[in-house]
């Protein structure tokens, strides 16, 4: 089929804003298509050179664009630029420029008749370009563009300089296409999306059912080296909702405020994908090494969280700082200031076999087969609970530990691609409150320290002060804020303070490397306060056996030497504070 029919349609779904009528045109349009063109269509509508999860990008963007619609059309490139900037669309500025084209122009570019483009020929020459790397290759990707545009008509050019810069603006979704391949090939839309959700390229999906027809949709099978759309959560606020929801029983696991992570094993090596299914292998090398050292199997998809590191405490680190490894340049040096580690909870394809029919429980036995655990990879942690009180102490457990809260899922729940169903629930807080003001805190044991803090204290136990009971009790963990100088200060400090054994107006659950006497202050801003089974600061005051918590807790780098600890803030204060923040404000009271 000619390029300018296929313009023709983009320009009637640029026009509409019915679904409806989108619908229709994408039906007419693909039943004109033969096998070896429908999948580059669907490509160019929905501005792919492949599908997301290859990441083959065209690599040009706007000046590129116009240096190879300046060559084509002989327009100036500084007259291009402002018509550009004129109309804030390279699409508008390509039709323009080519619609100025004198008719020797034409002539002295395309010869005495220009030959129509076709749909392959443009995709093709996409794909061309795509493909061009190394030395010259900015040069070479120009001169294909703009081989390209000498050869398109106003209109067509229009579309290949919107595609080629990312901003095709016609809105077409994956659903959207889904519906007219069915309405066109008249295959069950049901079974197409399943297809769509094992194998999410719609591109190979349209050859399938214009060949094959509803019978080549039931033989798409799970394919490592080709990411499925990941089951989603529903979202529920309490325990006891949750235990009813899943027939009084779940398997509960921490929720890590990571990146999910679907990775696949197999003969061409391991590559990693994220929730949206981008190829994000090159940000993880060190999370590749990992698996290949600590999961056995020849062929697997597994899935999981890569949660960042404090590279000094060990400490998870918000998502915010992960986001850092997505940099494509500089890896190494993402790696050594933002190490991960990955918590897996799931396997759904193992060494021929496809597990997604089988449940959960079974699946996870057959994870925990096949890793061997290290500092790198873990198994998430999750425990199996039919009580509310159990998975309230958990889920404030997992707070306490940095994370979002927790995942429910029925121990015999099938991995459903796609699909949000209520099989799992995230147990999330509803909230997010920032600590007004920063707490005095006394240092009551140290952790070694790691990486380059090594031969130091890396992180700190921090404890608020009883005045009833003349006691301190644990309120958090803190190795974030410190300078190499302070932690050098710092082993300085403590050295007098050093016993070996917890002290006895000590109340702490955690064991840490190193014991002090209560003596010295520091002043600590955290993001909230939180439930804790961990921590003993107030213990049982809101729930019984549950202490509070400070999350994510910094040193401000103010040391309170004019405070001492009988003087640091109070565990009264705390509870106070606690009780003031916005989600206990929402819920009313809190009782004992």
């Amino acid at each position: 089929m000619e390029f300018s029919e296929l313009a023709k349609v983009l320009a009637g779904i640029e026009s509409t804003t019915q679904r409806t009528m989108m619908v229709k045109l994408l039906v007419n349009l693909f039943k004109k298509l033969g096998p070896d063109e429908i999948d580059k269509a669907i490509y160019i509508i929905l501005g792919d050179v492949r599908p997301p999860w290859e990441g083959v990008e065209l690599g040009i963007a706007e000046k590129l664009c116009l240096r190879a619609l300046s060559r084509a059309s002989g327009v100036k490139l500084e007259e291009l630029e402002s018509l550009y900037q004129k109309t804030g669309d390279v699409g508008e500025a390509a039709r323009k420029a080519l619609s100025k084209r004198q008719a020797q122009t034409l002539l002295a570019f395309a010869g005495a008749k220009r030959a129509p483009l076709s749909i392959s020929q443009v995709y093709d020459t996409f794909l061309k370009i795509a493909r061009t790397t190394g030395e010259g290759s900015i040069d070479l990707k120009v001169s294909l563009l703009s081989s390209l545009f000498s050869q398109a008509s106003p209109e067509e050019a229009k579309y290949i300089a919107r595609f080629v810069v990312g901003k095709l603006r016609l809105g077409v979704a994956d659903m959207t296409i889904i519906d007219a391949l069915a309405e066109a090939f008249n295959v069950d839309e049901g079974q197409l999306e399943k297809a769509y959700n094992i194998h999410p390229d719609l591109g190979y999906l349209a050859k399938v059912v214009l060949e094959r027809g509803q019978a080549g949709l039931a033989q798409v099978r799970v394919t490592p080296g080709v990411p499925v759309m990941p089951m989603l959560a529903q979202r529920l606020s309490t325990s006891h909702e949750v235990l009813t929801k899943l027939g009084g029983a779940a398997i509960c696991e921490y929720k890590y405020d990571g990146e999910r992570a679907q990775i696949h094993i197999g003969p061409n090596g391991i590559s990693i994908y994220s929730r949206r299914l981008e190829n994000i292998t090159h940000a993880y090398p060190d999370v590749v090494e990992a698996v290949r050292r600590s999961v056995s199997a020849k062929e697997a998809i597994i899935e999981g969280e890569i949660v960042a590191l404090d590279p000094d405490t060990g400490d998870i680190l918000p998502f915010q700082e992960l986001m850092h490894r997505k940099r494509k340049h500089e890896v190494e040096e993402a790696m050594r200031e933002y190490p991960v580690k990955l918590n897996l909870f799931d396997v759904i394809y193992l060494d021929g076999e496809d597990l997604t029919d089988k449940p959960l429980i079974y699946r996870r036995l057959k994870l925990s087969e096949i890793v061997r655990e290290s500092e790198d990879v873990v198994i998430a942690k999750w425990a199996l609970f039919d009580d509310e009180e159990k998975v309230d102490l958990f889920f404030h457990e997992a707070i306490s530990m940095g994370m979002e809260g927790l995942v429910c899922k029925s121990p015999t729940s099938l991995y459903e691609m796609g699909a949000r169903g209520w099989n799992w629930i995230k147990y999330k807080r509803d909230y997010r409150s920032e600590m007004s003001d920063t707490v005095d805190l006394v240092v009551v044991g140290a952790f070694y320290g790691r990486g380059k803090r090594a031969g130091l204290y890396g992180a700190f136990l921090m404890a608020a002060y009883d005045p009833k009971t003349d006691m301190f009790y644990t309120v958090c963990k803190v190795g974030s804020g410190f300078t190499d100088a302070d932690l050098k200060k710092m082993y300085q400090m403590l050295e007098p303070y050093k016993i070996d054994h917890r002290h006895p107006r000590v109340s702490s659950r955690m064991e840490p490397d190193v014991w002090f006497t209560p003596g010295i202050v520091l002043e600590i801003i955290g993001a909230e306060i939180t439930l804790s089974p961990l921590h003993t600061c107030c213990q049982g005051a809101i729930k019984p056996d549950v202490g509070l918590a400070i999350r994510f807790p910094r040193f401000t780098g103010r040391y309170r030497s004019d405070k001492g600890p009988e003087e640091a803030t109070t565990v009264d204060e705390l509870l106070e504070i606690y009780r003031n923040q916005k989600k206990v404000k929402l819920e009313g009271p809190a009782t004992t």
